[in-house]
């Protein structure tokens, strides 16, 4: 995505199965757990650079000894920092010590059992410790006692935080990730009670029941109470501090989550190949969290997987699949090449076939594995087209069927990313001229006023990078036209689970529709479709339509193309500017167990997302620049 766009968290979840001492004598460390934690998260880089935090729980712990540790750290190395911080505390111990892990599990942070990391990007709010995971919810009882992370965005933050007033609490913040944990929190201790009260009658002391109420407490049933209401998409794991664990995922599964489970370990994570590169497993060894389910990890190590919510049609979020996830995942390449390969014939078309003047390249790297399948649908497209000239011309002479064979795609390395500039400059437009290098480009490559230059993007989101900088440097190599190819579909409306893209007036091809409104003298539309969404701000969520769909309806996607284009070019350069995206069937035909396609159709998968997108409207028209939940 040449566009910068955040998005998304990534949670990692490991409990030893064994004593620490097995580690120590089978790998030689007893810190295998944390070197393992460190190695989940690094897999998952791409999905948190503000921010990281890890926490660990130890297991059987007597009284007065500490049994939960965490810390985080908020900067570009947050991974690194957050291990050099754990481990320094060990390096002046001897080899005799290190091999102790009696001592070191009794002496020492973050020597455990049970142990979170998480990864942040911060989608809103800023990156101070306050707002990285794992969050705390103390107390002195250790089943009481919650450490929550995770990936996800709720659009219903207001309701839960009510619903905590209104059972007494004084929550200290409305952001979803402390209404989400105080939520879980409540019924946790409610939970503890139950039980407490329970076998209470029963004779036991409080000493004794502490160890009951570690063994009964059912966090299936604290997790379904808890997350009746939640309106969302939802990765989270959470810690209860006598060793229980717990990944729970949402109902239509619109945020990842994998697990993976031997005689030594249970894992966690949100990239399938984090797991399958940190432990050395093959694919068909790891299993997802299915929808609307809790992987339960009990302090005994028991190990179950508990249908907490409902679960509800599949929404996986497809913009995850063309660009945020690892694309070393077996099903994500897949379907990365797949995107591409759906677009060979429109691009042909748009060339009117002409393979000898066009030059085919991508930007950024991300896109590669499309641009595979692109070229894979051009190849094969030209292999029939020799076929037919053989069988037109079976009489062809050798130096013309040479020449026909020798014909292939001009594939090219177009555009280079450069350094990272620094933006210590404040003026407007120095700083557009600075981010205008950003990219370089490979001379010599293009015959200039002659070729057509197709470069394949993952998505066009804002349009910005390509009007500020990347159409300029291309056309400095004077090609005749140049066809920017998205292998998403046109991102319409904005989201609400979790990725940066909240406001209606970012997305370029919105702009473009209202574009072609006013110029067609349609902008009664506008106006009825803001009073439409006025008046649903009043509507229960369930009874919520999505009106801005009718901002679309009156255009075909190539009109809403054609605009993009004519926005996105700066006016400066020579070459024409064309604009293919996805369609909305290629993107179903190469995700076909993935449905969650919201951005581009408005369909959302909960009844929160209607009143975001209505929202956002009425924001875009009242020129409010905020997020919409």
């Amino acid at each position: 995505m040449s566009d910068t766009i955040k998005h998304e968290c990534g949670i990692a979840l490991i409990r030893l199965l064994k004593p620490l001492s097995y580690y120590q004598e089978k790998y030689g460390t007893p810190f295998y757990g944390l070197h393992k934690l460190y190695l989940l998260m690094e897999k998952q880089h791409n999905r948190g650079q503000d921010g990281a935090g890890i926490a660990t729980i130890k297991l059987d712990i007597k009284p007065g000894e500490r049994f939960m540790s965490r810390f985080r750290h908020g900067s570009s190395t947050a991974i690194k920092d957050v291990f050099a911080h754990v481990f320094s505390r060990f390096k002046d111990l001897s080899p005799v010590e290190l091999k102790d892990t009696e001592a070191l599990k009794a002496r020492y942070a973050f020597v455990g059992e049970v142990m979170m990391g998480h990864l942040r990007y911060g989608t809103h709010g800023s990156n101070s410790i306050e707002n990285i995971h794992p969050f705390l919810r103390m107390n002195n009882w250790r089943t009481r006692n919650l450490v929550l992370a995770g990936n996800f965005n709720m659009t219903n933050v207001e309701d839960l935080f009510e619903q905590l007033v209104d059972l007494g609490q004084h929550p200290k913040d409305r952001a979803d990730t402390v209404t989400v944990m105080e939520k879980i929190g409540h019924f946790l201790d409610t939970e503890n009670q139950r039980i407490f009260d329970e076998y209470k009658t029963h004779g036991y002391d409080n000493r004794q029941l502490s160890g009951i109420i570690a063994d009964k407490l059912d966090v299936g049933r604290i997790l379904s109470r808890a997350a009746k209401d939640f309106d969302g998409g939802y990765t989270m794991v959470g810690l209860i501090g006598h060793g229980d664990a717990f990944v729970l995922r949402d109902p239509n599964g619109i945020r990842p989550a994998f697990w993976y489970v031997d005689d030594e370990v249970v894992v966690a994570a949100s990239e399938r190949p984090a797991i399958q590169t940190t432990f050395n497993v093959p694919i068909d060894k790891i299993r997802e969290v299915e929808p609307g389910h809790a992987l339960v990890i009990k302090h005994n190590g028991q190990v179950r997987m508990d249908k907490v919510l409902e679960p509800q049609e599949r929404k996986s979020c497809t913009f995850e699949r063309i660009y945020f996830s690892r694309g070393s995942d077996k099903d994500i390449y897949t379907e990365r090449k797949s995107l591409g390969y759906q677009l060979a014939p429109v691009v042909l078309k748009a060339i009117d076939y002409d393979l000898a003047n066009t030059v085919f390249s991508f930007i950024p790297n991300t896109a590669e594995v499309a641009f595979y399948g692109m070229i894979k649908g051009v190849e094969n497209w030209l292999n029939d087209h020799k076929l037919a000239q053989i069988k037109q011309h079976p009489d062809m002479d050798a130096a013309a069927l040479k020449q026909l064979l020798d014909q292939r795609p001009r594939v090219e390395k177009i555009a280079v990313k450069d350094v990272k500039m620094r933006t210590f400059i404040t003026e407007d437009t120095a700083r557009d001229e600075l981010v205008a290098h950003v990219y370089d480009i490979t001379y010599g490559s293009i015959r200039r006023n002659q070729d057509t230059l197709v470069m394949l993007d993952d998505s066009i989101v804002r349009g910005t990078t390509l009007k500020r900088s990347i159409l300029s440097i291309l056309d400095r190599l004077g090609p005749k036209r140049i066809i920017i190819v998205s292998s998403a579909p046109q991102i319409r409306y904005p989201d609400c689970y979790g990725i940066d893209m909240s406001k209606l007036g970012d997305f370029v091809a919105f702009r473009a529709a209202i574009a072609l409104l006013k110029e067609r003298g349609m902008g009664q539309v506008v106006d009825d479709v803001y009073r439409d969404c006025l008046d649903s701000q009043l509507l229960p969520s369930t009874e919520v339509p999505n009106h801005v769909k009718r901002i679309y309806q009156p255009f075909s996607a190539d009109e809403i193309s054609a605009k993009v284009a004519e926005i996105v070019r700066p006016q400066h350069i020579f070459s024409q500017v064309h604009i293919i995206y996805q369609s909305l069937e290629g993107l179903h035909a190469s995700c076909p167990n993935h449905k969650g396609d919201w951005y581009f159709s408005g369909d959302y998968p909960t009844p929160g997302g209607n009143k975001v997108v209505n929202k956002a409207f009425v924001n875009f028209v009242e020129g409010r620049n905020e997020r919409a939940y």
